[in-house]
């Protein structure tokens, strides 16, 4: 007997069913989040170099109602496709889903936006509310809209942004895809979602649904 009063080797199986009731509340919560996956993004989704499983996930649940259940198709990467914003144009030509903009920049932060409406060149603003701004690495921060105004989208020749206001862009990126600019806007109160006002693009990836 030890002191304590417990056999030896007692406490020991304690702990290890305390652990494995552990592991299974956890298998039990990873199954419920796949079905939440499998709901919003279908039964099957191409590999990406920026979203990894976990921050997928987290980003399904902040989609709108629409997009559920429909698989996540990869329309754009410049890794695959070159970096140049008229390419990424004729991509999305023909497309009519939402579309999500996914950047990583030189410091290895990950951020980006869901788009009501897929990228074209226009003179005006463009898009409804559910057009919002994110931070996926290394942290997860959601930005939706303010009411404020209706600047969600623009598309130029030279450049595209996301979100406005007073001259500042949410998000903004060149015609080459490399240099971008993120700025707190009235569009979704948003802070800069990279670490400094402006940064290099290391990677861009637009992802459809379908």
């Amino acid at each position: 007997m030890l002191e304590g009063g417990k056999e030896d080797g007692e406490g020991d199986r304690d702990d290890e069913e305390f652990v494995l009731i552990e592991d299974e509340e956890e298998e039990e919560e990873e199954e419920d989040e796949d079905k939440l996956l499998q709901r919003h993004s279908g039964d099957d989704w191409e590999v990406s170099g920026l979203l990894l499983f976990g921050s997928h996930r987290i980003l399904c649940k902040e989609l709108p109602p629409r997009t559920v259940g429909y698989t996540w198709q990869l329309a754009y990467s410049t890794s695959r496709h070159g970096a140049s914003l008229k390419s990424l144009y004729r991509k999305l030509s023909g497309t009519d889903s939402p579309v999500i903009i996914v950047i990583k920049d030189a410091l290895d932060e990950i951020f980006g936006a869901f788009l009501s409406h897929p990228l074209r060149p226009s003179e005006m603003f463009y898009g409804t509310g559910e057009t919002f701004l994110f931070m996926l690495h290394p942290r997860f921060k959601c930005f939706k809209w303010t009411g404020e105004n209706s600047f969600f989208i623009k598309g130029d020749l030279d450049c595209f942004a996301i979100g406005g206001g007073s001259g500042h862009f949410g998000l903004w990126v060149d015609e080459n895809l490399y240099l971008g600019r993120s700025s707190p806007c009235y569009t979704f109160n948003n802070c800069c979602l990279s670490e400094t006002d402006d940064f290099r693009v290391m990677e861009l990836e637009v992802w459809k649904f379908s």
